[in-house]
Formats: structure tokens, sequence, C-alpha cells
């Protein structure tokens, strides 16, 4: 019986794109398969400013035609609200069995997987960082580098995070700063040493968006439109290397089907899945799991038969709005909608935090209103008035403060109980203390009872479920990714990830999958 496949890559998101480059060019016949689900509404193609105010059919890509950000009110995240985000994260928890408590799940069934809706915050993890995991710092390097150059970073900057980053030898220069932040960063170039000593150290935010043209894909224009997707392309997505992958004959693409079990039989691997009409079996000789950390856990556990509650990481995260008194009255402006300015805070010898600040144009004012002390009606009169004045700021801790289980229950339904460290209040609230200190000295204040605290899984970096060690369990992969007790089966997402630290971890997770995939090739010549 021969094999259809030597490999299948389940998802299409950042990991599945980048272990399937060194596969594809090493000759060998991938298939990729993901839930499929695409965009239906269409994206705002001019100045955010200018749609809200001449365009008459603005109201299909900020409300929905079927009232979708009204109907998701009560979602965590304004991106869960988001009319053209709705195809990225449509029935997740409802196909893979997710049950959760306490915790916000969220994954996506689409092509391009969460990338369709990400913050493109980028980070490279440093020696010390990596030391964790059980490979050198020299194996992940050249992946970094691939990776880095392959997607287009902006953000290169000689500044007080270059050494943090660690990606500016690879990457483009920074998209403009709107007046607020250069207003900041202004007063930061003079106050950085004093500044430093209470922890705090900033610069230009790097992070997966081109400055410039790179390939089709056209360099950021300032449009305001980040929330509610780029029609420029300059935010990266996977799904945009699709393209790519099929200038390879080698490389097959099936979209719509959902694995729902795999097992060995000999020298093969037999996958049964279904898209939501059929069910088939796919015979291959390897499997390679790029799903998302819940989807790719559930999967694992039931195949595994697995009855063991394994530890999710998650970063516990706060949001503040952050009011500079001195621009009151001015002007809204179009600007970038992600990251601009990043900062990192040192809180003890052990535990670091992370954070970056964006502009509020692009926002709907409902999503301060719903945070503001005040009633709706003079909360709405307030920030007609501050908000152009205003930033919006957000802060991450590290992934070990979480004590979030996951396991699967006798029905195969993924079960996800949220929770973090008692430390993480303390840690919050000396974040704030030092924020505070540090943003008054740069003309900024944080608005009182704005700097709120997530619910666990609300930051959406979920991580470390299947982490990789040097001489792994069941339930855990080697350093090469590959599951303890069933070989042929990589785990390439953040399920992987040894641990999950502040940083954003999604570059990693993609290095982290270009090397793995470099080692299978190898390891086949």
């Amino acid at each position: 019986m021969s094999t259809d496949f030597d490999v299948i890559i389940i998802g299409s998101g950042p990991a599945g794109v980048s272990v399937a480059y060194p596969l594809l060019e090493a000759g060998f016949k991938v298939l990729m398969v993901d839930g499929g689900s695409e965009p239906d509404v269409e994206l705002p193609s001019s100045k955010f400013l200018d749609e809200r105010s001449n365009n008459n059919e603005q109201w299909k890509w900020f409300v929905g035609e079927d009232f979708h950000a009204l109907k998701m009110m009560d979602a965590v995240s304004p991106k869960l609200r988001t009319p053209t985000n709705r195809f990225v994260f449509s029935k997740f928890n409802e196909r893979q069995y997710v049950d959760a408590e306490n915790f916000v799940a969220v994954g996506s069934l689409s092509k391009g997987g969460l990338s369709n809706a990400w913050g493109c915050g980028v980070a490279r993890l440093s020696a010390h960082e990596l030391s964790d995991f059980p490979f050198e710092e020299s194996e992940i390097i050249q992946s970094y580098e691939t990776v880095t150059r392959r997607v287009g970073v902006s953000g290169a900057n000689s500044d007080a995070l270059s050494n943090y980053f660690g990606l500016d030898e690879w990457s483009q220069p920074p998209v403009l700063l709107d007046h607020l932040h250069q207003s900041i960063y202004n007063h930061y170039s003079k106050s950085a040493s004093k500044l430093s000593t209470l922890g705090f150290k900033m610069g230009r935010s790097r992070v997966a968006v081109i400055s410039q043209d790179l390939g089709e894909r056209n360099g950021c224009d300032n449009l305001g439109n980040c929330l509610w997707g780029c029609s420029r392309k300059s935010l990266y997505s996977s799904a945009d290397e699709l393209t790519s992958l099929f200038e390879f004959e080698n490389f097959s693409y099936k979209k719509g089907f959902i694995v729902e079990d795999f097992f060995k039989d000999k020298c093969e691997i037999i996958v049964d899945g279904s898209d939501e009409k059929n069910n088939e079996t796919i015979r291959v000789k390897k499997v390679i799991l790029a799903a998302g950390t819940l989807a790719t856990t559930r999967l694992t556990l039931k195949t595994l038969k697995l009855d063991k509650t394994l530890n999710l990481q998650s970063s516990p995260t706060a949001a503040f709005l952050l009011w500079l008194p001195k621009k009151l009255g001015h002007k809204r402006e179009n600007s970038f909608g992600l990251g601009q300015l990043s900062f990192s805070l040192k809180l003890s010898q052990q535990v670091s935090a992370f954070g970056s600040t964006f502009s509020t144009t692009g926002i709907p004012a409902t999503e301060f209103v719903r945070h503001m002390p005040l009633g709706k009606r003079f909360s709405i009169d307030l920030l007609r008035h501050l908000l152009s004045s205003c930033l919006v700021g957000n802060v991450f801790l590290p992934g070990h403060l979480s004590t979030t289980s996951i396991s699967l229950d006798k029905n195969s339904k993924l079960k996800v109980i949220g929770g973090y460290k008692e430390s993480v209040s303390g840690l919050f609230s000396e974040s704030l203390k030092v924020l505070r200190k540090s943003y008054f000295k740069l003309g900024g204040i944080i608005l009182p009872t704005s700097f709120t605290q997530g619910l666990p899984g609300g930051d959406i970096h979920y991580a470390s479920t299947l982490p990789m060690r040097k001489s792994p369990t069941v339930g855990e992969t080697d350093k090469n990714g590959e599951l303890a007790e069933l070989s042929g089966v990589y785990v390439v997402d953040g399920s992987c990830l040894t641990t999950l630290g502040e940083k954003s971890h999604t570059l990693t997770i993609m290095a982290n999958a270009d090397r793995i995939g470099r080692y299978i090739a190898n390891e086949a010549n």
C-alpha cells in the first residue's frame, strides 16, 4: 500500500507555512490542510477617517451586514468584534470541541490562521532566553534570519531596545510615528538614562509589517485600518504565502479539511478527517502539527489516548489609556494602528514585562467607553474631547506565571481551566507604578482606573503544552519537535515551545518550525 504524501501539515498559519518551505525545497511531497475559512467582507482601502466620514458603505465593515459587531459586544478583544475578522474565529470552539472555564479560548480554522488578525509583534529570543530550550542558539539563528527576511519586519533603529529585539540587521526601517508617539519619543531621548534606573527602556516597535515594498506586497502607507484589515497587505499573513507555496510542483493544499484522528500503521500514518460533507482517509509518512496550541494539543491527547492534565502557558496581560495633556485638542490623524513604541520593564531579577502603545484613531470609541468608570453618556462626552490626545497601551508578563490546565474529557472535548499565580497582581501593581512614573516624565498620564488586567487567555499567546525537552516523556517533544512515543509526528506551533516569555512569540514559533523542517529534510538525506 503506497502513501499518498510524504508529509501532511495540519494548519496553514505561520508555523505551517514556515515548516513547509524547507521540506518542499528538499523535494518532499507535501499536503497542507486547514479549516479553509476565507474573508467574506471587503476591506476598507482608503484612509480610515476618510472612510468613516465619506463612505456610505463603511457600515458593512465597521458594524457588519449581520450586525456582527453588536452581537459580539461581550467578546474580550476588539479583534473578535470586527466584521472583517469574523471568518478568522468562526466555529473554532464548536468544531474543535473546546470547553473553557475562566479562560478566553481563541483559535482559527481560516486559511492563514490567527495571522489574519494578530498584532504583528515580533522578537528574537536571546541566548539567555533560549537556555531552557534543548538546543543551542546557533541551531536557530539561521532560521530567525530566514523567516525575518521572508515575512518582512520593520522597526530597525539604533535605540534602547535594539538588543532586546535582536532583529535590526535583517529588518526594514520603522513605519512613520504619529504626532503623539513622536512627542513621547522626543521626550524619551532626553530622559532615557534616568528612566533606565526605574527599569524602563523604550524603543521603536519591531513588527511584521513592511515599510517598503516586498514582492507583491506594498509598504505601509499609514491608512489607519490595521484593526480592520490591510488592503495593501503590508501586515504579514501566512495566507498570502500560499501563492509562493503553489509554485512548488510537490505542494498540494486541501482547504476545509479538519483532521479528526490519526494512527500509526507499520511505516505509515493513517490520517482521518472530513470537510463539512465527507470523510476521507489519507496515508502519509510524517505528520506535522501546526494547527495552533489548542487544536494541536487536543489532537495529540486524543491520538495518544492520554489521560493526563497538561500545563498551558499564556501571558498575563493588562491594558491602559495614556493621556498627553499638552496634546489636548490635537486633531485626529490617520496613522499606523499597531504598536509604534514598545517598552521593557525590569520588575525583578527573574521577571520582566513587555508592552507597546498604539494610536486610538482606528479603534471604535465603544472599546474605551466600556471600560470607563462613568456612565455611558458622560463617558462618550469625555472621550469625544480626550481621545485624540490619548494612546492605548498593553503589558505582557511571562507565561510561566499562568496556572492554566488543559485536558481531554471522556467525550474527547478539550477542557481548559484558566488561572494565574498569586504573584501576578503584585507584578501588575509594580508595572503600573513604574509606568506611571516613566510616562509622567515623558509628558503622559495613565488615566485613573484605566489600567485593567485581562482574563487568562485574553492575550492569545498560548504555548508549552507539549514542550521540547532533552529527555521527553509521553506528552512532550524532543529537541526537534517529535512527539515522545509517536515517531514520525512533529509539533511545530506554540505547543512545543519549552517556555513562554513576555516577548512576542510568533517569530520564534516560525523560526523553530523552519529549524525543524530543515532537520526533517536533512534527516532524509
